[in-house]
């Protein structure tokens, strides 16, 4: 069989990857030409065009592909092509980043055949734009609180856009973030940073949009993210100085009153398993959860 030519996503390719995303709309945060362009430098991605398909493969630990994206019977063909070429290589078919509605249609296909183990730590929470702008009810009292707190603390405040003006302030102030947080001596710390400083740098060319908070004139938190499809907004990098109270609330709900009323829903990505992050994030009440996980063939 002909062998499948993977390769690393770069910016050229980003009509080609987002088009084949809109074949097949989704609301994981995975599903946008920046989040896979941004993280393909830290990981073993890479991407090939499969029959027609979207798919993409990582081999850093074991042999894997992401669910195909396109438009139905091609994503099946390109399933059986994947599954021979597993067999050609003597290594499991495994397809990772599979959400119910992808095992939905992969069941349909091939019935009994494939089993599911969703990972919690890789669930992306998804909330309603109109509560997180608004904060309204008794459940969200205590992030109102916070948003008061703030107001009150720091009379000398405002919002702003991402634009060229601010971008390198921003660009500053994640290098003091990460110097203060310890980013050195941690490798997904470190490496999460990396993404944000290059997001920074190509925000515009990966079309994505950013909000900036400041305090007293000074950059005390930003925001950045990007539709992933018709309806649903996410939200890939936060920061804030944590000794700016109120900051990260405040950059929430700021940068979700400006820049995301066009959707109906917000996606804030997953918690990774970090019990402080998933507080915050379940703090928020998300409407619902976006699954995905890690499918294998069932044993004979």
């Amino acid at each position: 069989m002909e062998e499948i030519a993977f390769k690393r996503p770069e910016l050229e390719d980003r009509e080609i990857i987002s088009s084949y995303f809109a074949k097949a709309p989704s609301r994981s945060c995975e599903r946008t030409f920046a989040n896979v362009y941004l993280w393909s430098r830290r990981y073993h991605v890479k991407y090939a065009i499969v029959e027609d398909a979207l798919v993409f493969m990582d081999d850093e630990y074991a042999l894997a592909y992401a669910y195909p994206a396109g438009d139905a019977p091609a994503v099946k063909c390109a399933l059986e092509r994947l599954m021979q070429y597993s067999k050609d290589r003597n290594v499991p078919f495994r397809l990772y980043n599979v959400t119910p509605e992808n095992f939905a249609q992969l069941e349909a296909w091939y019935p009994g055949r494939f089993q599911i183990e969703y990972d919690r730590d890789e669930a992306d929470y998804v909330y309603e734009t109109e509560k997180l702008s608004t904060l309204a009810g008794k459940k969200l009292h205590g992030k109102r609180n916070h948003i008061n707190k703030f107001k009150s603390l720091y009379e000398d405040w405002n919002y702003e856009t991402l634009s060229d003006d601010n971008v390198e302030e921003c660009f500053q102030m994640a290098l003091k973030w990460r110097n203060q947080n310890g980013c050195e001596e941690d490798k997904e710390k470190n490496a999460e940073m990396c993404v944000t400083l290059n997001a920074l740098r190509l925000f515009q060319e990966l079309g994505m949009v950013g909000g900036v908070l400041r305090v007293q004139g000074e950059i005390a938190a930003f925001c950045i993210g990007e539709p992933v499809c018709e309806d649903t907004f996410v939200v890939h990098i936060e920061k804030a100085f944590s000794d700016v109270e109120g900051a990260y609330p405040m950059i929430n709900q700021q940068f979700v009153q400006h820049e995301c009323q066009e959707y109906q829903y917000v996606n804030r990505e997953e918690d990774t398993g970090a019990e402080g992050l998933r507080k915050a994030k379940l703090s928020y009440r998300p409407v619902f959860l976006v699954e995905k996980g890690l499918v294998t063939e069932c044993e004979a």
